[in-house]
């Protein structure tokens, strides 16, 4: 049975989200904010921005008309940045029913709150919409292209999350479902932080030693705030976890490492960005990161470095070394 999905993001996420439903035999509606974006990618069946080298399918339809693109549909995916996330759920939010409810790929917390993204959506729709966060080791450029990957579908409502699943599952694409949305969106948005850390590391040639204690400790901070909010710690050892986690701290497709390799070479972050051209989503996680570690109670010093050098003008070679010379303590508590 067709399934009629409106992908809501024509980044390089949201483009390769598209082209796996599309794969899968469903009918794809792409809604892109620029409509010249729209125009182009419609015409030319390619993304030229993002996803140069890959084909748009005969059944993804791409517009810049939100209204066009939300009618008479099955399912609904928001692949936008996660500082955008309220204004567009807010947008959309008359075209939601029980039976549509609301899916995302975007990992990070509500800027200046530090709020969970599925807490913004019930704020906005209220208790009955179902909701679901698709998550896990995933570069874009890897899922356009059909090699292997594997993902989970988080969802307030276990029938919802395997229903998702299954949207997305087949074509060298697997799928899992878990109902713990707050263990899948903490692992998501704190990994990017993580990633950041280990790219400074790696700009300093501080090498693979160093990467892996990063990665091994940064798991250790997400699970402390993970289990202060009562998330599932499996969910943190899985793919949205550490899965995602080993992935955006190694892979140099990473915008969030290669925003840290800059910062470790010395680059301002202004510059860095503008090199890298998309958005970082690191960057507004870490503050927001920092803001629920501070509401929680929760000790994460990782964080508090990338925080300091990406807000506070900390030195990334000074902030390694603090991170070393802290106080003798068990490994696990």
């Amino acid at each position: 049975m067709t399934t009629t999905v409106a992908v809501l993001g024509a980044g390089s996420w949201g483009t390769a989200l598209a082209m796996q439903l599309a794969r899968n035999g469903h009918a794809v509606r792409l809604w892109a904010r620029d409509e010249s974006q729209a125009d182009t990618m419609q015409r030319q069946r390619v993304n030229q921005s993002y996803l140069p080298e890959f084909s748009l399918a005969e059944n993804i339809e791409i517009s810049a008309d939100l209204n066009t693109v939300m009618a008479e549909i099955d399912r609904v995916l928001v692949v936008t940045p996660s500082h955008a996330f309220s204004d567009m759920v807010t947008r959309i939010r008359s075209r939601l029913d029980a039976d549509i409810g609301l899916a995302w790929a975007c990992k990070g917390f509500e800027p200046g709150s530090g709020r969970l993204l599925h807490e913004v959506a019930t704020d906005i729709l209220g208790p009955d919409i179902p909701l679901a966060l698709i998550s896990g080791p995933s570069f874009a450029k890897e899922v356009a292209a059909g090699l292997p990957t594997a993902v989970t579908a988080a969802a307030s409502d276990p029938e919802f999350g395997e229903a998702w699943a299954g949207l997305l599952h087949g074509s060298g694409f697997r799928a899992y479902y878990t109902a713990d949305l707050v263990g899948a969106e903490l692992g998501g948005a704190i990994k990017n932080v993580m990633a950041v850390a280990c790219g400074i590391a790696d700009g300093l040639e501080l090498g693979a030693n160093t990467r892996a204690a990063l990665i091994t400790r940064g798991l250790a901070e997400t699970m402390r705030l993970g289990r202060a909010m009562e998330a599932d710690p499996r969910t943190l050892t899985g793919l949205a976890g550490i899965g995602d986690l080993v992935l955006t701290c190694t892979g140099d497709l990473s915008r969030n490492r290669r925003l840290g390799i800059a910062l470790g070479q010395g680059k301002s972050v202004e510059d860095a960005v503008a090199e890298i051209g998309q958005v970082v989503e690191g960057i507004k996680t870490a503050r927001e990161t920092m803001r629920l570690a501070e509401r929680m109670s929760v000790d994460m010093p990782i964080s508090e470095q990338v925080h300091g050098i990406l807000f506070k003008d900390w030195d990334a070679r000074k902030g390694v070394r603090v991170l070393m010379e802290r106080e003798l303590k068990r490994e696990t508590e």
